[in-house]
């Protein structure tokens, strides 16, 4: 009986070890427009293959929904980079993405998240202040639907739902027919957000969820991230632009989300929070009718195709009487 158990034990482990080692599918390249260039450019994915494994392979799959995707592990790797061991893993992360430090207030850091959330000087990015102007809240990679209402998101056959996203029935039916801004944020991009708008705020809502990547390696198998994840948002209600969600997604491996606003007055261009280690994203959701997406920025989404955008610059504008509509 013994010796029938170890054999069934040692079979099992050949069968996992199999599978966890079964060869990994070819991904196809992220690629994105570099939006002050035009260029068509390809993403290097920090832990490309480690996502691939996790999304492909069916232990690695198990593995992402039995543990993973947990609180607990973002939590206790997010500690690590709080760790002050994890200051080694600055350098060869600043060669690997050419990261440009000048424009950052410090250049020495304590630790891995000192370094990602590193605030830049002042006039590192400059601010649109046009009243009439939608700014970037940070720097990323961007997404666009003019409606949401009418448009699949991202794959084929899958639509964004407001409803689940926001977890509040009532304030999605408002932004129903609304347009929707996605700026996802990768691991060497600077990871503060600030306010796109100026306004009144809101109370911060928060609705639990998991942490799943936000990598485009991710969303290609798992389209539904955004609705699965933990996010924070607030409403701003502006003068010219009606009322605005902007929303903060977390993700695999991001520690924390946090919020640096005090008050209840969102000022364009000022900081909002910051995510600690990991991929994250932005959201802005409009109401019908109150703005127009920048035109690359809508042909470059219809083709599934992220544009780069900095913190400050325009992505939006409201929609006067002269606009055609």
């Amino acid at each position: 009986m013994k010796k029938k158990a170890r054999n069934i034990t040692i079979s099992l482990f050949i069968v996992l070890f199999g599978l966890a080692i079964y060869p990994l599918p070819q991904n196809p390249p992220v690629n994105y427009i570099e939006r002050e260039t035009g260029e068509l450019k390809t993403e290097k994915v920090e832990g490309e293959k480690w996502l691939i494994w996790l999304y492909n392979n069916p232990i690695g799959e198990l593995s992402l929904h039995s543990l993973v995707k947990r609180k607990f592990v973002s939590g206790i790797y997010g500690r690590m980079m709080d760790a002050p061991h994890s200051a080694g893993k600055i350098d060869s992360f600043i060669k690997k993405y050419n990261i440009d430090l000048e424009i950052a207030q410090k250049q020495q850091f304590d630790s891995f998240n000192d370094f990602f959330t590193r605030k830049l000087k002042p006039d590192a990015r400059k601010i649109n202040m046009d009243e009439n102007v939608v700014i970037s809240p940070d720097d990323g990679k961007i997404l666009v639907l003019e409606n949401i209402g009418n448009q699949d998101f991202l794959v084929k056959g899958h639509r964004f739902d407001i409803f689940s996203f926001l977890n509040d029935s009532s304030l999605a039916k408002k932004y129903l027919d609304g347009s929707l801004l996605i700026i996802r944020l990768a691991p060497p991009d600077y990871h503060r957000f600030h306010f796109p708008v100026n306004g009144s705020i809101s109370s911060l809502t928060k609705v639990k969820g998991d942490y799943f990547s936000v990598s485009p390696i991710a969303l290609r198998k798992i389209t539904e991230v955004f609705l699965l994840n933990k996010r924070e948002y607030v409403e701003i209600s502006t003068k010219n632009f009606g009322k605005v969600i902007m929303a903060e997604v977390g993700a695999t491996m991001v520690g924390s989300i946090i919020q640096t606003y005090d008050g209840n007055v969102a000022v364009k261009g000022e900081e909002k929070g910051y995510f600690k280690f990991g991929g994250s994203t932005v959201i802005l959701i409009f109401e019908n009718g109150k703005i127009r997406i920048d035109e690359d920025l809508v042909l470059n989404s219809k083709k599934k195709l992220e544009t780069t955008v900095k913190l400050g610059e325009r992505i939006a504008h409201r929609i006067m009487i002269t606009d055609s509509i």
